[in-house]
């Protein structure tokens, strides 16, 4: 059954939330008082003239005592603190108005107050909460508290119908939708997207197939960038137009951020006992799919050397001559075998389900191939010659490990002695 999107469906129900506040930041002037003016005048008294007493009269001007000539003068403070403070309360009521001064939904902080009282997670019926977290259990890309974020978009946990436009639910789905994502979740004999419960699974139904495809897309070389980012575009703009893009296209950015800045607020549901699916009792199954493993660099988070974008390295770099030889690591099917933008010659290799997860390897930037689509390798079959093919500085293998469709350190799965 074919995925259905709704190509503006994450930009259907903007909330407050979805703006951001712009404001002058001039400060606003108020009197300016002028030692020159003098004191304030009154309806009697004549322009230029200096107010020396009340019911007395004048004396000439060369005869005046010295003291009445004397005009108060600005203090210390006025001169040297007070425009100080006035600049830095200006400046710190425009960068609370834009957003650039920490807020109350600060990462640093686990409960996000709301109003007087309350947190954002006072919002979300207590029974939801585990329901957000069977949603994304067997999705290891996902959150609760992303899946928490994307409902706050749509609808604000607003379980009224009448207040969305265009959809039903909390979770915002139309008809069309529903028949392909929706299920009777919670056991009450009636599947509706009105039902939260429903609505939720429904919800982590579709982002985890999202998911899935925008892992396989970029597997194979077709698109670039964060998966998680890649998956919530296709959420809200479509599985295609990610494709034609081959990246989060422009038009997803806004609901990103928001999704983004939303699911800190609920970081709290969370499970803090996630668990790296590259580590187990599955471990050191894979041959090296090099001769000598000398790392260059690491799985894990990185500037790219080319691009400058700090991302996750999604595999291990192993530094080896040009056209030295690269083996499959261990039985299977060639499911993918060519050119791609970024990855240069790339190799994807399905090696079946193992210990219940799905394995899967990848090997990149060769200078050439020695297999196809559809062919099956056993452990040690020469796929290609190590090159620089591709978004690469110099030769090297790309190797990386998917265990059920999510990258891992390829590292503990290799049968080598570090």
């Amino acid at each position: 059954m074919g995925l259905l999107h709704s190509p503006d469906r994450g930009q259907r129900h903007p909330t407050p939330g979805d703006r951001t506040a712009q404001e002058d930041p001039a400060a606003h002037e108020g009197p300016v008082n002028d030692p020159a003016l003098g004191a304030p005048r009154t309806g009697t008294q004549p322009v230029g003239a200096d107010a020396v007493g009340a019911g007395t009269d004048q004396a000439p001007s060369d005869e005046r005592p010295e003291r009445a000539r004397r005009r108060r003068r600005p203090g210390p403070f006025t001169l040297l603190a007070l425009p100080g403070l006035t600049v830095v309360l200006g400046f710190a009521g425009f960068m609370a108005a834009t957003g650039r001064l920490p807020s109350a939904w600060s990462e640093d902080s686990d409960a996000h107050t709301t109003t007087a009282g309350s947190t954002a997670t006072d919002r979300v019926d207590a029974s939801y909460v585990p329901w957000l977290r069977e949603a994304v259990r067997t999705c290891a890309l996902l959150k609760p508290s992303v899946l928490a974020a994307q409902i706050d978009r749509s609808s604000g946990w607003n379980t009224d119908p009448a207040a969305l436009s265009g959809t039903v639910g909390i979770a915002g789905f139309t008809e069309s939708q529903w028949r392909t994502w929706g299920k009777d979740a919670d056991g009450n004999g009636k599947s509706s997207p009105r039902d939260p419960v429903d609505a939720i699974m429904a919800l982590g139904r579709q982002d985890c197939a999202l998911a899935g495809d925008v892992t396989r897309l970029r597997t194979r070389g077709t698109v670039s960038g964060d998966l998680l980012d890649l998956t919530l575009a296709a959420y809200t703009v479509g599985t295609d137009s990610v494709t034609r893009a081959g990246r989060v296209p422009a038009t997803a950015r806004t609901y990103l951020t928001a999704v983004k800045n939303l699911s800190a607020r609920y970081r709290t549901f969370d499970r803090e006992e996630n668990a790296n699916p590259g580590s187990g009792k599955a471990s050191g199954i894979l041959a090296p799919p090099v001769t000598t493993l000398v790392i260059s660099s690491p799985f894990g988070s990185r500037k790219h050397p080319l691009t400058g974008v700090t991302k996750l390295h999604t595999g291990v770099d192993f530094a080896a001559p040009r056209n030295a030889p690269v083996s499959a690591a261990r039985q299977g099917q060639v499911v993918f075998a060519g050119m791609t933008k970024a990855y240069g010659n790339r190799v994807v290799i399905d090696h079946g389900t193992i210990g219940g997860r799905r394995l899967e390897t990848t090997y990149s930037h060769m200078s050439s191939l020695l297999v196809s689509a559809g062919q099956s390798v056993e452990t040690g079959t020469a796929v290609g010659f190590v090159g620089s093919t591709g978004l690469s500085t110099g030769p090297h293998l790309h190797f990386e490990v998917l265990v059920d469709g999510a990258y891992t350190d390829p590292m503990p799965w290799l049968a080598v002695t570090r």
